[in-house]
């Protein structure tokens, strides 16, 4: 028992709700990745010094070593690795084509990552839609099915997932989702079929500049550049399969060296590293590749890591006494703070409070939890993650390639009113009464 000081929860808290408001509050302020490591340095020295009076300090470097070190690596990996692919797409922005874009990347989400699919296809879709005049809702089912829902079925598809696979949840395991990612695919898929159909002949074709159908044929024609990173993804995709304790005992051992320890983000670093060395450099920047985006995402979750460590071990202490028993439960209120924090801290907090949970007789445990309640914390974080930009990392960064791309996108509120709370809520109440 630690007896965590209710205090030592502050710096949590106050580094959530700056990356939730500081965009809004203070845009020039927290554009800039050297502000928001000041910042990040102010919350999270101070912290990490209470935290070693309180006797917390090995609890801190097992939080940073062992959870922050694989996540960002492999963020890092499929980051470098997707952005050295080039996609070109010649085609009419007809929404046959718009879906089918929707559709390869809700399968390539769980495969790459939603970073990584986030960034293979945004640029394409945009250039392909460039001359339609109605495209933002465009943008908005692409961050809820190819940022976020998508990556249900791997550890690689959303970091919320990868951190339950890092407490023990089988590579294999995430697969028991597909039922649901099918479901909520089709619902969404269908859903924005008809919305850009609707648009497409009621507002493009018949608009106040009237258009035909001849205006936008264009032969279809798909290349690609950069393929050798095809490869590295399937490396990535091995590394993070085979190369761990469950497959090679040796990685957990007490007395492991820290090169065994690290084995798989080794394996990881080298090949971002290859990708770097081994794309051609016009690749790179045809997809206008930036190291800003996964620096930011380095620099925020230095933050996270560090103050959610009093956090997590608070909700381990008391998650009997917190009232939240049922896999529905588990799964509404890990969606709530996954739409308004972030989904990994998210995931991990819940995964931290089943854990402290009695377990039924009988109950069938992965992760060290009930299957089920697995299930709601990872589809709740995952899904959930969509309902705001603030929710999911790709978010921001595909609202922030529109936009310089001459897209108006919604405000943080209008995205709430417009699109969450009128598409995508619906959709995750459907799945609640269908699974749970």
């Amino acid at each position: 028992m630690y007896n965590i000081e209710l205090y030592l929860l502050i710096p949590f808290v106050v580094m959530l709700l700056s990356i939730a408001i500081m965009p809004l509050l203070a845009p020039r302020f927290w554009g800039k990745n050297a502000n928001k490591l000041l910042f990040v340095l102010i919350i999270a020295v101070p912290t990490a010094v209470m935290l070693s009076r309180a006797g917390l300090g090995d609890n801190l470097k097992h939080q940073m070593l062992y959870d922050y070190v694989p996540f960002i690596v492999l963020l890092a990996a499929l980051y470098v690795v997707t952005g050295g692919i080039r996609i070109n797409y010649t085609t009419s922005p007809t929404p046959v084509v718009n879906a089918a874009i929707m559709f390869v990347g809700y399968g390539l989400a769980s495969v790459v990552g939603t970073t990584g699919a986030s960034m293979l296809l945004i640029r394409p879709l945009l250039e392909i839609n460039r001359d339609r005049q109605y495209k933002v809702h465009t943008i908005l089912f692409f961050i809820a099915m190819v940022a976020n829902c998508g990556g249900v079925l791997t550890p690689l598809g959303d970091p919320p997932l990868f951190m339950l696979y890092l407490r023990g949840a089988e590579f294999s395991w995430f697969q028991t989702l597909f039922p649901q990612w099918v479901f909520v695919g089709s619902v969404l898929l269908a859903v924005y079929f008809i919305i850009d159909t609707y648009i497409w002949k009621r507002k493009e074709l018949l608009g106040v500049r009237p258009r035909s159908e001849g205006e936008f044929d264009e032969p279809v024609k798909i290349s690609f550049s950069g393929t050798v990173n095809i490869f590295y993804l399937s490396a990535i995709l091995l590394a993070v399969a085979f190369v761990n304790p469950a497959k090679i005992p040796a990685m957990a051992a007490e007395d492991a060296p820290w090169y065994m320890r690290f084995l798989r983000e080794i394996v990881l670093m080298v090949v971002l590293i290859l990708s770097i060395v081994s794309t051609r450099r016009r690749v790179r920047k045809e997809n206008h590749f930036s190291w800003e985006p996964i620096t930011e995402v380095a620099i925020l979750f230095v933050g996270i890591f560090v103050t959610m460590t009093p956090a997590l071990l608070y909700m381990s202490e008391n998650a009997a006494s917190l009232g939240i028993t049922e896999p529905s439960q588990f799964y509404f209120l890990s969606g709530a703070l996954s739409s308004f924090l972030d989904n990994t801290p998210t995931a991990v907090a819940f995964h931290t409070i089943a854990a402290g949970l009695p377990v039924a007789e009988g109950a069938t445990l992965m992760a060290g939890i009930p299957e089920t309640m697995l299930s709601a914390i990872a589809l709740g974080s995952v899904l959930f993650g969509a309902m705001t930009y603030i929710g999911n990392g790709p978010n921001f960064m595909v609202a922030a390639v529109a936009e310089n791309e001459g897209v108006r996108m919604p405000s943080f509120f209008g995205y709430i009113f417009k699109f969450s709370l009128l598409v995508l809520l619906p959709t995750y109440i459907l799945v609640a009464l269908v699974f749970f």
